[in-house]
């Protein structure tokens, strides 16, 4: 391989490095946990609120995701659509540093992270979709499962320069006032830095198909008027309609886990602020590592049966999870099952990269991002729901199971292609 490869296929990596400071602050262990205990009116409502603001951002990426896909098919080039989106993405996110912790903030807030988690919805379509195009013959199993773990050792690092940094740092650095929560808020102009900085190297260094010669206006013509058609000859192709059915089950079940996680330890077992973030430590720690070592057995067993054994992982460690009364009981078995989500999803991701038509990836890979949210709603929903009714989020958080067991028991009777395929 020439050197000039390795270092492409570095940086789509480090992509994952960068994007991983979004889903591990922002989406999961700090904003969710600020705004359920700290803007919200009281942590049960809050968890409401933010169960629809993630369900309404996951609709909003179902419904755009294949016509976008099938747009950049036709343009070839995917790189200047990653860009739009990741900079929009930035933009939002940067925005959340005027959420002060008050009630009057509830829907601005709501608002402007349902817009940051949509556009990161979309700029993953044209990131994911690189993968087959990219990655060397007889590592695809492997280069999804290292950016997967990259992405997690990123998010890990970012999480404990915000720790040390901005949340425990006596005083806060910059003049930050604690009674304003600036220490916390400003945890999103951190990602915001990150992710713009370690994003820089896939702009440069990955290569991009080349463009079809086709004008945004011909493309959007084109891809639309060819939709249906493209979406015909995509899930007829031999496993993907089973797989894309079982993909939209179980990814419920781990979105719903990262975007709750924090709420729950924060509701459940009264984790402060910097136990929530310790624990976010410990299990981006356990994903990372999961990641790395699934991946050689993604290419070595195949896609399928890793996703089989990570979806038994976070089944009867989810399970366990939820009945446990104590805090360490919790924190150890959540760090094991922490093991099983990065293969979930690196598998996932190369499952569908070994599926999708040639010439049609990012409309494949818009399709995948469709059965992963569309109905991604019902995972937050449900949650919210169960929660309002019993008024208990641990009662919620176990509706998560049903949508891992029913992936498991669609995806058991597919064929899987052979590896050969891979690019």
């Amino acid at each position: 391989m020439r050197k000039s490869d390795e270092v492409g296929l570095i940086s789509w990596c480090l992509y994952d490095w960068a994007n991983s400071a979004f889903s591990t602050i922002v989406a999961t262990f700090v904003f969710p946990v600020y705004f359920t205990q700290m803007v919200a009116r009281d942590p049960i409502g809050g968890a409401t609120q933010w169960s629809y603001a993630v369900a309404a951002a996951a609709l909003a990426v179902a419904i755009g995701a294949p016509a976008l896909g099938a747009i950049a098919d036709n343009m070839g080039r995917r790189k200047p659509w990653l860009f739009t989106f990741t900079l929009l993405t930035l933009a939002l996110t940067a925005a959340l540093w005027w959420v002060e912790p008050s009630a009057p903030f509830v829907l601005p807030a709501l608002t402007l992270y349902a817009a940051a988690s949509m556009s990161f919805g979309f700029a993953m379509i044209f990131y994911d979709a690189m993968l087959r195009s990219i990655a060397p013959p007889g590592y695809l199993g492997r280069l999804s499962g290292w950016g997967w773990a990259l992405g997690y050792a990123g998010g890990l690092l970012c999480l404990v320069v915000a720790l040390f940094g901005l949340l425990k740092a006596e005083p806060p650095p910059f003049g930050l006032a604690v009674a304003q929560a600036e220490h916390i808020r400003a945890t999103n102009l951190l990602v915001t830095l990150w992710f713009a900085f370690f994003s820089i190297p896939i702009f440069i260094f990955t290569p991009d198909r080349p463009a079809t010669g086709f004008s945004v206006g011909q493309a959007v013509q084109k891809g639309i008027a060819g939709l249906a058609s493209s979406v015909r000859q995509i899930v007829r192709r031999p496993g993907i309609g089973r797989f894309l059915i079982a993909y939209m089950l179980y990814s419920n079940g781990v979105n719903t886990l990262f975007s709750f996680g924090g709420v729950y330890a924060a509701g459940v077992f009264g984790m402060s602020l910097d136990e929530v973030l310790y624990f976010g430590i410990l299990l981006n720690i356990a994903a990372g590592l999961g990641a790395a070592v699934f991946a050689w057995i993604d290419d070595l067993i195949g896609s399928k049966c890793t996703v089989l054994i990570a979806l038994c992982g976070l089944s009867s460690l989810g399970l366990a999870t939820v009945l446990v009364e104590t805090k360490d009981w919790f924190v150890l078995l959540g760090g094991a099952l922490g093991l099983f989500v990065g293969p979930a999803q690196a598998a996932g991701r190369s499952m569908m990269a070994r599926l999708a038509p040639a010439g049609l990836e990012t409309e494949a890979f818009g399709l995948y991002e469709l059965s992963g949210k569309a109905t991604i709603f019902a995972g937050p929903l449900v949650l919210g729901v169960v929660t309002s009714m019993f008024q208990s989020q641990r009662a919620g958080m176990s509706t998560i199971l049903l949508f891992f067991v029913a992936g498991m028991l669609v995806l058991l009777p597919l064929r899987e292609p052979a590896r050969s395929n891979d690019s």
